[in-house]
C-alpha cells in the first residue's frame, strides 16, 4: 500500500498525517501520542476513527501546527477520518454519522474597535 496524505483543520490548527498499513503506531511531531497528549481524552479523541472502523493496523505519522492541544486533536481526528474514507470508501458510511467527517467551522471572532473583546464593551461609568 501507499502513503496516505490527507489534511485536518480545526480552529487554527492544521494536521498533516501521513498513513500507511503498520502496527497502529501514532507519532505527533516525532513523538509518541501518549508523550505528545498527556491527557487520556485527547488520546481517546485521536483514535476514534480506528475504534469507529474496528481497524487500527495502520501507522500515522502526523505533523500539526497552531491552535491548542484540543484543537490539535480534533484536527488529527478529521485528517485520520478523511483518510481512511480515501482508503476504504465504505468506512465512510460508519465515520459519516459519528461526525468525524465534517470540518468544525467555528473560529475565535475578532475583536472590535472600542470595544474590550470581541463583544465585550468598557464599563460603563455614568458618573
Amino acid at each position: 500500500m501507499q502513503v496516505i496524505n490527507t489534511i485536518g483543520r480545526r480552529k487554527t490548527s492544521v494536521a498533516r498525517i501521513y498513513m500507511t498499513v503498520g502496527s497502529g503506531k501514532i507519532t505527533v511531531n516525532d513523538k509518541a501520542l501518549t508523550e505528545y497528549f498527556p491527557s487520556e481524552v485527547l488520546c481517546i479523541k485521536v483514535n476514534q476513527p480506528f475504534a469507529t472502523i474496528k481497524d487500527a493496523a495502520y501507522d500515522v505519522n502526523v505533523n500539526v501546527d497552531g491552535g491548542g492541544i484540543t484543537g490539535q486533536a480534533e484536527a488529527i481526528r478529521l485528517a485520520i477520518s478523511r483518510a481512511l474514507c480515501e482508503l476504504n470508501p465504505e468506512n465512510r458510511k460508519l465515520l459519516k454519522p459519528e461526525g468525524f467527517l465534517t470540518r468544525d467551522p467555528r473560529m475565535v471572532e475578532r475583536k472590535k474597535p472600542g470595544r474590550r473583546k470581541a463583544r465585550r464593551r468598557f464599563q460603563f461609568s455614568k458618573r
